[in-house]
């Protein structure tokens, strides 16, 4: 979907972009927003929105697109405390505006609390370390579902500030285990290095704790395998990357000279059918800005491999692609 008066100046108008939502939802489906939702859901269900809160004011998921999923779920039947806006970590949802306050009646949680100042030094540890030595967000994470890579992380304070464990073991939050029976995926347009941050990476890295040690050796392997686990593959049903502000280089972290509006949705069930499509998109983008692209393999070898595994469609030739 694209309409270029969705954004303009740095601001949304709500209104084009509820359309565009609703127009690419009706295209995906063959239906109308109504009977599109009984597709997905029954009013039963408890659905997770999982957003990018990172880059808040630049390049977060724009809480505008939020509200318009929120408001077709709700014309759908699920009440508002049926709904969870969540993301890892809580101090960047409340920094990219995703509060209560803003969103009233639904609960808006991160899997985990990171104490900034006391990474930085500014401060001592005692807001998130207990007496024992423990994070205090340990209890949010599942130890029974985890993904496991033979590869510790730091035994450092700093470290476990960010990541909770520092084992070999990546746990799964409890929210996804135990609570969400759906969830809609809302990453933003953005690459890291010659690839990109996605749909995949968005849930890949955003769902479990214990991640600073797999970005290096396992990158990719962590935004396929990850996916594959019956909290999120199960549960997975609607895809939609924010592309109504993206940025073509210097990501993940947010780089305001890179910052573009594109004034773009996409939507898809599949969120390797998506990933595959805005990485073409993006390669396309970065040459056009006259970025040196790396165009080897390994930036596009985790959506063979998720094909190879079953779970999701990456061959150009199979995806049915729509601009409207």
């Amino acid at each position: 979907m694209k309409d270029e008066q969705a954004m303009k100046d740095g601001k949304v108008n709500s209104r084009i972009v509820d359309a565009m939502f609703r127009k690419g939802l009706a295209s995906l489906t063959g239906k109308k927003p109504p009977e599109a939702f009984l597709l997905f859901f029954e009013k039963t269900d408890v659905v997770g929105i999982k957003v990018n809160p990172v880059g808040s004011g630049l390049i977060a998921t724009r809480l505008e697109v939020v509200d318009a999923v929120i408001s077709w779920l709700e014309e759908g039947g699920i009440p508002r405390k049926q709904i969870v806006i969540w993301d890892r970590f809580d101090y960047m949802l409340k920094d990219a505006g995703y509060t209560e306050k803003r969103f009233p009646g639904i609960r808006v949680e991160g899997l985990q609390t990171m104490d900034e100042a006391a990474a930085e030094g500014k401060r001592d540890n005692s807001r998130w370390l207990t007496l024992e030595g423990c994070h205090i967000s340990e209890g949010n994470f599942d130890k029974s579902a985890f993904y496991f890579a033979d590869v510790d992380g730091p035994k450092t304070k700093p470290y476990l500030n960010q990541h909770v464990f520092n084992g070999k073991y990546s746990y799964f939050g409890k929210l996804l285990t135990k609570e969400l029976t759906k969830i809609i995926n809302i990453p933003v347009f953005k690459n890291t290095g010659n690839g990109i941050s996605m749909a995949t990476k968005n849930l890949g890295y955003g769902s479990i704790c214990n991640t600073g040690r797999l970005h290096k050796l396992l990158f990719f392997n962590v935004c396929t395998e990850v996916l594959a686990f019956p909290c999120l593959r199960d549960k997975l049903v609607l895809n939609i990357t924010d592309g109504l502000r993206g940025q073509f280089d210097g990501g993940p972290m947010p780089v305001a000279k890179f910052v573009r509006e594109y004034n773009t949705l996409h939507i898809a069930t599949d969120p390797f059918a998506l990933d595959a499509v805005c990485h073409r998109e993006m390669v396309a983008e970065r040459k056009r800005r006259g970025v040196r692209v790396n165009e080897h393999p390994i930036y596009t070898e985790y959506l063979r491999y998720a094909q190879k595994l079953g779970l999701g469609i990456t061959k150009s030739e199979s995806i049915q692609y729509v601009q409207i």
